[in-house]
Order: structure tokens, then C-alpha cells, then sequence
């Protein structure tokens, strides 16, 4: 990097090896699973934090003359930690330096780095105006640069749809270094990263957001029912109701085992009924009462509240802490949300009929396997916007005729392999149980939410990828159903020497270290 560099820049304080003091400290700092903070995963030869572009392009040219790979990383929360993990020789290009935000109220657009985390971008925008919102993730401190490149669901996606919905402009810097932006990248290279992955072709710095209006006032609540309280009989309704509710209101469920001295072996199945309106109290109680009477909201399990404490509360904080705790990368208050508490592993898939009663209670019989608040399913209902963006819009196609998510959680305490592999064995078992009541052909997931499970690229001893098309396939059609083939078109166009790879990554169809058997 010496060598590219002008007057090498700052090179000291932006490039860390396992012999620097703080090169630890750096690499752990966004490590977000608890899986991968042990000393056995496999750590990078060097961590590049770049203040500037010209830094990163420096990276890619080094990166490429030596033979090793690129890992991506914005807020580190990627499932199975491929931000900041390989088995090939590898650097992580760190990107919490590129964490402005811009807000620009009169047009309703903002610029944001791609190092930022959400939370960042949440609170500026809520500093410019209490009507202006963003229609991305829960967690605070998911990066923006994967969360968006990805597709990025929260709360409003039956209002306004995806995050990468409202992008309107990025900037990338790709395999030859050069920096793009919609213009100069073209409309194809655009559609990709918008729910592709952005780190299949490059490193993008960068985006350009579309802000959405709302209320000053919304309104938010959260009842628990366990299974002597109907919740199965809820949650089953809860199907034929949420999908088709008014798109100003998200009905959400998380269920999972809960300690309960009154039921049989000491624990019950509790479903939490969480839920945001983009209005008052006063209207949404009558659009509850015509629609889902059985739930039995009442006024006192209402609050209203404004957008940003509405991402306070649904990213696992109460909403009488200062709304500035989410703008922290580390913060000192920590998020009640399980995910970031504990070691998991997450399995997901789509609904498309309703489950029926027999297949609910063989969930739960499932989940009680678990000790209490150890295992989840985090319900997320479709409908609205989501169902009127077409499936080839951008390259996340899960839109119309699905009825609701399903994120299949497994959490624990303990390290150790004996520990993880109990878990992940569990949620293996659990995933399989859901076959016949999930999508098909394919049984669909999504990229945010990876699981290698699901396939991996292969890899040579040379760390080339020697992946098929038909291989990759394999995985890539249950994230991207039709739109992978087009993924794959454009990824050989930019990236053809497949340059920029993981275990998940795009391949590139004509590079020498791709099988051209396709």
C-alpha cells in the first residue's frame, strides 16, 4: 500500500496486522455472534479502516497482486460471519470511517456510508424532523452497507417496502478501482446491489435515500398470550388477518418457550404480539376491534409515541432512554433483542398458506425442547406495499403470495463446539419439521439472513472458487428465485475474474477460477 498510495497517507493509521497492539481490539469490535469471537475462527492477515476512497481503491489493487480475498464489513452482524472470516488468506476492509449522514429535508434525501449503522442514520434523520422516517431494519447497529445491499425489512415494509425500496443512487468502487455512481455504473449494476449483496461486485461507499413521511404521532403496543390463554387459537387466526390488515399497521409475533409454575414441566409457549401503527390510538383501536377482536387490545397496552421511539422500541430499548443510545456502535445500555446477547443460529423461510393448528402445536412441541427464552419464531406478516412491487423489481423477489416470514432462531449461553453443535442441531431439526407448511421449489430464503446450510461456494487449495453456475444455483434460487440468473450475468460483466467472493458470493460465469461446465 506504500508504494499506491500519495506520500503514503495516513497509511499507519489505517492499516492494522496481528502485530499491532489495537489489531484485536479493531478486528473484535464488530464481531456481532458470539460464534465467531473465539480464538479458533480464522482472523485476517490484515484490517484496512480507510478514511477515504482513494484508501480502499489502494486495498483492491494490493488485494489483487496478492493473491488474497476482500471480506466487507459495515456493522458485522452477517449470520454466518463472512464480513470477517475465511479459510483463504484474506483482509478485512472495514468501513466504520465512512459513517456520514447527510439530510437534505427540503428534497426528503439523504446520503449515508455505507459504515454507518442504522441507528446513526435513525436518530440524524429524527434530529431534522419529526415526520421525515426511513423504512429500514430493528437492530441499531446493523451496518447499512449490508443491510441495504441485501434488501433491509423493519417495521414500516407494509407502508413503503424494502429499504433498498427507496435507494435512489450509491456509489461503488469496483474491481478496477474505479468510482461509480448510478450514472456512471449503469442501471443493471444498480438493480444488483439493491438486494444482490453489494459485495459480489465491490465495495460500495456509499447511498442515496429516498426519506418517507409519517405521522407525528404513532402508536405502539406489545400483549403476551401463552397457550392457556389461546395463543395458539390467536396465532392461527393471526394469519388470515395480519397479511390483510390497513399497510399503516404492522402486526408482528415472536414466540418462543417461557418458565411457567402453572403449566406442565414448568414452561409454556408464549406469543408476543408486537405492533406499530402510523397514527393515533384513537384510530387504530376501531381497526383493531373490526378486525381482530379475539387479541383483546385495550387502550392501557397503547402507547403513542414519536418514529424514533417507535425504532427504540423495536429495537429492544425502553422508550424513555434517550434516543442518542442508538447512535452508538457498542452501546453502554444494551438491547434486550435475544440476537445480540447471545450465541445463534438463525434459519428462515416464507409462509404462503396458512399453517394449521396440528402444525403450530408440533412447533411447539419443538420449542419446548428449549430452555426457556432459548428458542424463537419471529413472525413477520407481508401484505401491503410488499405485495405490489413486482418479483423482478430488484433482485429480493420475496413479494407477492407470500403470506408472512418466519425466522427460526436458536440461542444459547455456553461456548464451546458441544454447546453450538447441540443449537445448531436443534434449529436443523426444527427446519426440517417446517418443510411441508413453507415455500417450494424452491423453499425460498433470504440473503440477509444467510445460512450456509443452505450451499456453499467450493474452493480450491488456491482459494479460486470452482463453483458451477448449477451449483451455486442451489443456493442462489432459494434467495433470488428467477433474478440469480441475471445476478450472475451482471457479476461476469464487472467482476468477470470473480474478484470479489465468499461462500455466498455471486460467481462470475467465465472466470478462470469458476468451472465453465455451465
Amino acid at each position: 500500500m506504500s508504494l499506491h498510495l500519495p506520500n503514503n497517507t495516513g497509511i499507519s493509521s489505517v492499516v492494522y496486522t496481528p502485530n499491532d497492539a489495537s489489531y484485536l481490539s479493531i478486528l473484535l469490535s464488530s464481531v456481532r455472534s458470539l460464534r465467531f469471537r473465539s480464538a479458533s475462527t480464522p482472523r485476517p492477515q490484515v484490517i484496512v479502516t480507510p478514511f477515504e476512497e482513494s484508501q480502499i481503491q489502494t486495498t483492491i489493487l494490493c488485494a489483487r497482486e496478492n493473491g488474497m480475498q476482500i471480506r466487507i464489513r459495515s456493522g458485522g452482524h452477517d449470520y454466518e460471519g463472512l464480513s470477517y472470516t475465511s479459510q483463504v488468506p484474506f483482509v478485512v476492509l472495514d468501513l466504520f470511517n465512512f459513517s456520514e449522514v447527510a439530510i437534505d429535508g427540503d428534497q426528503k434525501t439523504a446520503w449515508v456510508g455505507a459504515g454507518a449503522i442504522i441507528g446513526q442514520l435513525y436518530y440524524r434523520i429524527s434530529q431534522t424532523s419529526r415526520t421525515l422516517a426511513f423504512p429500514a431494519g430493528a437492530c441499531p447497529t446493523v451496518g447499512v452497507g449490508g443491510l441495504f445491499s441485501g434488501g433491509g425489512y423493519g417495521p414500516m415494509l407494509r407502508k413503503f417496502g424494502l429499504a433498498a425500496d427507496n435507494i435512489i443512487d450509491a456509489r461503488i468502487i469496483d474491481v478496477n478501482g474505479r468510482i461509480l455512481d448510478r450514472k456512471s455504473m449503469g442501471e443493471d449494476l444498480f438493480w444488483a446491489i439493491r438486494g444482490g449483496g453489494g459485495s459480489s461486485f465491490g465495495v460500495i461507499t456509499a447511498w442515496k435515500l429516498k426519506l418517507v413521511t409519517v405521522p407525528e404521532t404513532l402508536t405502539i403496543f406489545s400483549v403476551g398470550r401463552t397457550l392457556e390463554q389461546n395463543a395458539t387459537q390467536l396465532v392461527h387466526k393471526w394469519q388470515y388477518i395480519a397479511p390483510n390488515l390497513d399497510e399503516d399497521i404492522l402486526l408482528s409475533i415472536s414466540i418462543g418457550p417461557v418458565n411457567s409454575s402453572g403449566a406442565a414441566g414448568g414452561k409454556t409457549i408464549q406469543a408476543n404480539f408486537n405492533s406499530v401503527y402510523l397514527g393515533g390510538v384513537d384510530k387504530l383501536l376501531p381497526l383493531l376491534e373490526q378486525s381482530f377482536p379475539e387479541l383483546g387490545v385495550r387502550r392501557e397496552d397503547c402507547t403513542e409515541v414519536s418514529w424514533i421511539q417507535s425504532a427504540l422500541f423495536f429495537g429492544g430499548y425502553s422508550i424513555q432512554v434517550s434516543p442518542e443510545v442508538v447512535t452508538s456502535r457498542n452501546p453502554e445500555i444494551r438491547s434486550t433483542l435475544p440476537i445480540t446477547r447471545y450465541y445463534f443460529k438463525a434459519k428462515l423461510d416464507y409462509v404462503q398458506e396458512p399453517i394449521s393448528i396440528k402444525g403450530f402445536e408440533g412447533m411447539w412441541k419443538l420449542l419446548l425442547e428449549r430452555e426457556a427464552n432459548m428458542g424463537e419464531l419471529l413472525v413477520v406478516p407481508y401484505g401491503g406495499k410488499m405485495k405490489e412491487i413486482s418479483e423482478s423489481a430488484l433482485p429480493f423477489p420475496h413479494r407477492a403470495g407470500n403470506l408472512y416470514k418466519i425466522q427460526q432462531l436458536a440461542y444459547w449461553e455456553e461456548s464451546g463446539a458441544v454447546a453450538s453443535e447441540r443449537s445448531i442441531s436443534w434449529s436443523r431439526k426444527l427446519h426440517d419439521y417446517m418443510t411441508p407448511y413453507v415455500s417450494k421449489s424452491p423453499r425460498a430464503s433470504y440473503m440477509n439472513y444467510r445460512d450456509l446450510d443452505l450451499g456453499v461456494n467450493n474452493y480450491n487449495g488456491d482459494g479460486k472458487t470452482s463453483t458451477s453456475y448449477a451449483q451455486a444455483s442451489v443456493w442462489g434460487l432459494k434467495y433470488f428465485k428467477n433474478n440469480f440468473k441475471r445476478l450472475v450475468q451482471i457479476k461476469t460483466k464487472v467482476d468477470p475474474t470473480n474478484f470479489f467472493r465468499n461462500e455466498q458470493s455471486i460467481p462470475s460465469l467465465y472466470s478462470k477460477s469458476s468451472s465453465k461446465n455451465n
